[in-house]
C-alpha cells in the first residue's frame, strides 16, 4: 500500500470516528459536516473529497462498522476452529468477540441498533445488507453444528443466529450504559450461561 493510500485510509477513519461520536451525541440531522471536519481535525473540503455527501459518509460509516464487527465474529470462529474446539464453543468465542467490538466502539454500537428501528432512511437497504453479513457468520457455525449432529435439527438456524447477534448488543448496550461496574468478564459469563442452556439450573 501506497503512502498516499495509507493517509487517505487514516484520514477516512478520523472522519468515521468524529462522524460517529458526533451522531451518537446530537443525532444525524443536527450534525453537520462543518461539525465532523472540525471534530476530525481536518478541512471541510478533506470530507466531500472522501465522500460526496454526509449521508455518504454514513453509509460508508455503517459498512465499515459493521464489517468490523463481522470479521470479530470470523477471527473468533476460525481460532476456534484451528484448535479443534466444538461449534458451542465457537458461538461462546463469538460471544466474546462481540462483547470486545462494543467494548471498543461503544457509540458506533449505539447508533447501529438506533437506525435498526429506523425506517425511512437512506441507507436502510446498506444497513439491512451488511446486518445479514455479521448474522450470516453465526448461521454458518449454527448450521455446521446442526450438520455434525453437535446441535438439534430442530433449531430455526436464520432465528437463532439474529437472536444470539441480538442478545449481544442489547446485553452490551445495557453493560455500558447501567452496570459498567460489571466486567466483560462478568457480562461473558452471563451470556455464556445463556448459550450453553443451563439458566434454568438443569445441567
Amino acid at each position: 500500500m501506497d503512502s498516499s493510500s495509507t493517509r487517505r485510509q487514516v484520514t477516512r477513519q478520523k472522519l468515521y470516528e468524529a462522524a460517529v461520536t458526533l451522531i451518537a451525541e446530537q443525532g444525524f440531522s443536527s450534525t453537520t459536516v462543518d461539525e465532523i471536519a472540525e471534530r476530525a481535525g481536518v478541512a471541510k473540503g478533506t470530507v466531500y473529497y472522501n465522500f460526496k455527501s454526509k449521508t455518504e459518509l454514513f453509509e460508508e460509516l455503517l459498512r465499515h462498522g459493521v464489517g468490523l464487527l463481522t470479521a470479530s465474529l470470523q477471527a473468533a470462529a476460525d481460532e476456534t476452529a484451528e484448535r479443534g474446539g466444538t461449534k458451542v464453543e465457537a458461538l461462546d468465542a463469538m460471544i466474546r468477540a462481540g462483547l470486545g467490538f462494543i467494548d471498543r466502539y461503544p457509540a458506533f454500537t449505539q447508533l447501529y441498533v438506533a437506525e435498526l428501528w429506523r425506517t425511512n432512511r437512506a441507507w436502510q437497504s446498506t444497513l439491512l445488507v451488511v446486518r445479514q453479513e455479521a448474522v450470516a457468520v453465526v448461521e454458518t457455525v449454527l448450521r455446521e453444528g446442526v450438520e455434525n449432529g453437535e446441535l438439534s435439527k430442530e433449531i430455526d438456524i436464520p432465528l437463532t443466529a439474529a437472536a444470539l447477534v441480538g442478545m449481544v448488543l442489547v446485553a452490551a448496550l445495557d453493560w455500558q450504559a447501567f452496570q459498567r461496574e460489571r466486567t466483560i468478564d462478568d457480562v461473558h459469563s452471563a451470556l455464556s450461561l445463556l448459550l450453553h442452556g443451563r439458566v434454568s439450573g438443569r445441567r
